[in-house]
């Protein structure tokens, strides 16, 4: 049953992909409390201006992708996008020609 409930197809990575003003001592602060705000939610910087959080179902994704919402800033652009584990681990990374491994999923504590 625990292979069924956290397979490669199940699993869930929400990227959060932003592109906000930073002209203004005001948007480099609303800048700054929406990274801490996906900070304090889970997610990961994966490169500049994005960020990556492991969910174990889509439902459980579609609950951060809220929260996501609730914290948008007032200006710039952001895009939300949800893959499964399957098609996360089929990312090809490379740093200066070099290809490096995506990062290791995160290990799931289930309680009850």
């Amino acid at each position: 049953m625990i292979s069924e409930r956290y397979n490669a197809y199940r699993v869930m990575w929400i990227l959060v992909l932003y592109d906000l003003p930073t002209e203004t001592k005001e948007n480099i602060r609303e800048a700054a409390i929406f990274r801490k705000r996906l900070l304090d939610n889970g997610f990961s910087l994966l490169q500049f201006s994005m960020y990556i959080r492991q969910c174990p179902s889509r439902e459980n994704a579609d609950v951060h992708i809220k929260r996501v919402k609730s914290i948008l800033p007032q200006a710039g652009k952001v895009a939300i996008m949800c893959i499964t584990d399957k098609q996360f681990g089929d990312i090809e990374i490379f740093f200066s020609r070099n290809k490096e491994n995506p990062p290791s999923p995160y290990q799931q504590l289930e309680l009850f």
